[in-house]
């Protein structure tokens, strides 16, 4: 008697912990909770289940096609691995940038706005970038925030507009404003320049409440 008592007892709760997995499947409609469960790390059943032949998109690719799509942009990958003392070369500017955007502050990578909230916290404009947080703080000799910061300041807002598209556009392929859209009419909006200019100095650093970058 008492084990049959178990066994319904187990049969409800089972039932019911379908019940509710179900049902949280069914809302899960966001397509941005979607795009975020893509990502490596982030891939979750639910999202394999709902969209079986999404592929999962991996940082390492992403900031691959960064740099395809904008060669100009500084790789900053000199800093020296803790664990091995080499030059960790795959420990890139964008690739940090993302893992930040992504991990720290957990954005969303398909949002061109939450894009233009991390650049304004590279920019000293938004929240503040604790260094012990920062990506690499715990695997390079050297904490390259400082560095990170200074570099993205000397973005210009045409780079800063065409980095955020080709962001999403990577994070979400089948995106309707992809890198053949926005992106590449950002492109060619962007002035060439000489590696003279690119060695100017550094142009004034924004001031707090400086709203230039959410107008991209």
């Amino acid at each position: 008697m008492i084990l049959d008592l178990q066994r319904w007892y187990r049969s409800v709760f089972l039932a019911l912990c379908v019940a509710v997995v179900t049902v949280l499947a069914s809302g899960i409609e966001s397509s941005q909770f979607q795009g975020l469960a893509r990502i490596s790390g982030f891939t979750t059943p639910v999202a394999i289940a709902q969209q079986p032949q999404t592929r999962v998109v991996r940082i390492r690719d992403v900031w691959q096609q960064v740099y395809q799509q904008m060669p100009d942009l500084p790789k900053e990958n000199n800093y020296v691995s803790l664990e091995n003392g080499e030059v960790a070369a795959e420990d890139t500017l964008i690739g940090r940038l993302i893992r930040y955007h992504v991990y720290v502050k957990g954005r969303s990578p398909l949002s061109r706005f939450d894009w233009k909230l991390t650049l304004a916290d590279y920019l000293g404009v938004n929240e503040a970038m604790l260094e012990s947080q920062y990506p690499g703080a715990g695997s390079l000799q050297k904490n390259p925030l400082d560095g990170d910061r200074e570099t993205v300041r000397t973005f210009n807002r045409n780079q800063r507009q065409q980095l955020v598209d080709t962001l999403v556009s990577s994070f979400d392929p089948n995106s309707s404003e992809n890198a053949s859209g926005s992106s590449s009419s950002s492109s060619e909006e962007t002035p060439q320049t000489s590696p003279e200019n690119r060695t100017s100095p550094l142009p004034p650093l924004p001031q707090p409440g400086d709203a230039e970058l959410l107008q991209l």
